[in-house]
């Protein structure tokens, strides 16, 4: 026969307030479950844009979050302007609401909401304002 003898103060502490805790009984605990956040995901798409040309980039919000569009770099003249635009991608092209900067210059965001995931999609387009192809860069922050 095997004897297991406590000779630890603590631990006759630790088993006394276990063997008390479980003698109330009668109380229950709720829990508020918590809403994992999702993680930001950066991506960048280049391209030249030609005089009255314009060009989509779709991705997927994987959950709700906020949706940041930049454009990073305008070029060879960073101070020209052109149009930048969120919107939702149907497949075959950006559907673009009311998520635009018709006057974006080089550094400008446009920030939306995404309240579930989805297909979404940036746009930049020229608004007659370049004389030659420039090219560009964007950045795109969401969920």
């Amino acid at each position: 026969m095997h004897r297991f003898v406590i000779r630890s103060r603590s631990l006759w502490l630790v088993l006394a307030v276990a063997f008390t805790a479980s003698a109330c009984g009668g109380s229950t605990t709720t829990t508020t479950p918590v809403t994992p956040t999702a993680t930001s995901v950066t991506e960048e798409f280049t391209g030249t844009l030609n005089i009255n040309g314009g060009a989509s980039f779709p991705f997927v919000a994987q959950a709700a979050g906020l949706i940041t569009a930049t454009l990073s770099s305008l070029g060879p003249d960073s101070t020209l302007s052109v149009g930048l635009s969120l919107g939702t991608w149907n497949g075959t092209s950006c559907a673009v609401a009311s998520i635009y900067n018709d006057n974006a210059g080089q550094g400008t965001a446009v920030i939306g909401q995404s309240t579930a995931t989805g297909s979404l999609c940036a746009r930049v387009y020229d608004v007659g304002k370049i004389a030659d192809p420039i090219a560009y860069k964007i950045t795109i922050v969401h969920p």
